[in-house]
This record gives structure tokens, sequence and C-alpha cells, in this order.
């Protein structure tokens, strides 16, 4: 299958399938993929929806997670990753890019670019991951805004709302923002940077009928726990961001070492994937195989040629 044949798309649009999804019972895991070729990976291995971080983007380009990319930047990641999969994603807005018509722009690139929800935080810039310190949080009114906002500029897009505030406000503080997001159009709420299971079980509690996102990262503030456990903790999205870059960055890491020592990548072979393997993830056969199709059929035998007599032929066509 290929993105250019408009058989092999999707018949929906992304949120709607994103929308279908969190209707079936169970958890929607969503690995962190951040290009198209981790995409293909995760499809491969059986997941059904996929998660763009701003973390593992801006990483990816040699830069912090503080906010400082642009729209267009990240829509760059969304329809290459939607492109190659063809499954929902869900995109980190960051804050918005701006206040409520920057927060309705970013949607509609957003969309437009293939992603099926975008999830919005409650800081300000310069914005932080969520499980590190001195997070400055908008004032709840005014994120309210912004998820209103975003709730007028979709057609079929998911609006998870980010909340990170247990961290400095508490839980009821968390709560109490969330219900007022949910309020203003959030279909979902995000909360962000939770220490210990019962303070999921203790969120998701206060927040009967709200789809909740479980952020499952390394080396942050929350402790591992599986997607089965956030699925009895009462959440529906569990999201894994940035751990397929930390795998790949750790193995480019490792190459890199062994050609600056050995000059030769030999040493690394076992840990490659193979040119077949690769040829079989992007699926290099099914474009060779179109392309032999497409020459076949578009150069039809002209009428009268071959035979005596017959018209001249007009090779200007």
């Amino acid at each position: 299958m290929t993105y250019l044949v408009s058989s092999d798309l999707p018949a929906e649009p992304a949120g709607r399938r994103l929308r279908a999804l969190l209707a079936r019972p169970g958890i929607v895991r969503m690995p962190g993929a951040h290009n198209g070729l981790a995409a293909l990976q995760a499809k491969a291995a059986g997941f059904e929806a996929l998660y763009l971080s701003g973390a593992a983007m801006t990483a990816s380009m040699g830069l912090p997670d503080l906010g400082i990319i642009t729209v267009d930047e990240v829509a760059f990641f969304i329809r290459q990753i939607a492109r190659a999969s063809g499954l929902p994603l869900l995109a980190d807005g960051d804050t918005g890019y701006g206040e409520a018509l920057n927060v309705m722009h970013m949607v509609r690139v957003f969309e437009d670019a293939g992603a099926a929800a975008v999830h919005i935080e409650d800081q300000l810039l310069p914005k932080k991951c969520g499980h590190l310190n001195d997070k400055r949080l908008a004032d709840p009114a005014e994120m309210a805004a912004k998820v209103h906002a975003a709730a007028r500029a979709r057609r079929d897009l998911v609006i998870v709302a980010r909340t990170d505030a247990a961290a400095s406000e508490g839980l009821d503080g968390a709560v109490a923002r969330a219900k007022r997001y949910v309020a203003a159009g959030a279909d979902a709420i995000f909360p962000e940077a939770l220490t210990t299971p019962e303070m999921f079980r203790a969120f998701a509690d206060k927040m009967p009928g709200v789809p909740l996102l479980a952020n499952m990262t390394e080396f942050g503030r929350t402790p591992f726990i599986t997607a089965a456990e956030f699925e009895a903790l009462g959440y529906k999205m569990v999201i894994w961001p940035v751990s397929a870059l930390r795998c790949a960055a750790k193995a480019q890491e490792e190459l890199y070492a062994t050609l600056a020592r050995d000059g030769v990548a030999s040493a690394m072979l076992a840990r490659m994937q193979t040119r077949a393997e690769l040829y079989a993830t992007i699926g290099y056969a099914d474009y060779e195989a179109l392309d032999s199709s497409i020459v076949a059929t578009v150069v039809p035998q002209m009428p009268g040629s071959g035979s005596a007599g017959g018209a001249p032929r007009d090779d200007t066509r």
C-alpha cells in the first residue's frame, strides 16, 4: 500500500477515526512517533493511534522543548506521520502558539495536515516539560478561552486540554481547572505529572464521564504504570511520548562512537535494521509495483497503428 493511491487512504477524517477508537471499550495506546519511519514501525507493531511529542520533535531538530518552534514546523511532522501510517495522530500543541486567534489558526493547520487531535497546555511561555520544576501557569480563564477558541475552529479534531496545575495548586486545583476546560469545549483532559497511582485514581474519580489521558514518560515524576493499570485507574488514553526517540538517539550515539573508534560500522551490524527490513517497512516494493502499473497503462496502442494504411501516429498527444 502507498499513500499515492486514493483507495489506500482512510475514508474518514482522522478525528472521527480517533473518536471511534475512544468509543470502544479499553484504553487507547498511543506511542510517540517523531517521524514517518517511526510511525510505520509503530503501526507494524499493532498500534492503532500515535502521539507526536513536542519534546521528541524538538529534540530531533536539535532544540530544547521550550515552545520555540512554529505551527508550520509542527505541521511538517504531522503530515509525514499521518501520510506514512494513516493512523489517527494526537499532536502536541504546546500553549497554542499565542492567544485565541493563534490557537484557532493552529487547529486549522493541524487538522489540514492530518492530525486527529491536539492537546493544549495551561502553561505560560517559555513552557517546560511537564515533569520539570518552576512551571508558570496561565490564568484559568485565559486557558479556557483558548480551549473555547480551539473548539470553535475544529471540524473533527479532538481537543485535549492539559493542565500542569497539580504540582503547584494541588489535585483539587488541577481538577477545578479541568472542569472549567471541559465546560469551555475540551473533549478530554490530560492531567500532567501526577506522581502516584493514587493521584491518578483520585483525579479520575473527580472527573466522571470525561475521557482522560495519562502520560507514561521515562525519567519523570510518574512511576512506571502499565497501560492496563492506567485503564483500571480510569484512563482512556496513554502516551509514551519520547520513548522511541530516546532509544533511537542512544543507538545513534553508540554508532557514532563506534565509527570514531574503529573507522568502520561492522561492530554495529547486529544492531542495525537490514536493507531488506528497511525496504519492507517503507513499502519499497509497493511503490515499484505502482510505478510499473502506471507505465503499463499510460502508453496505449494508438488506433490504426501497426496496420497498412492506418492513420498516421500523432506523437504530440
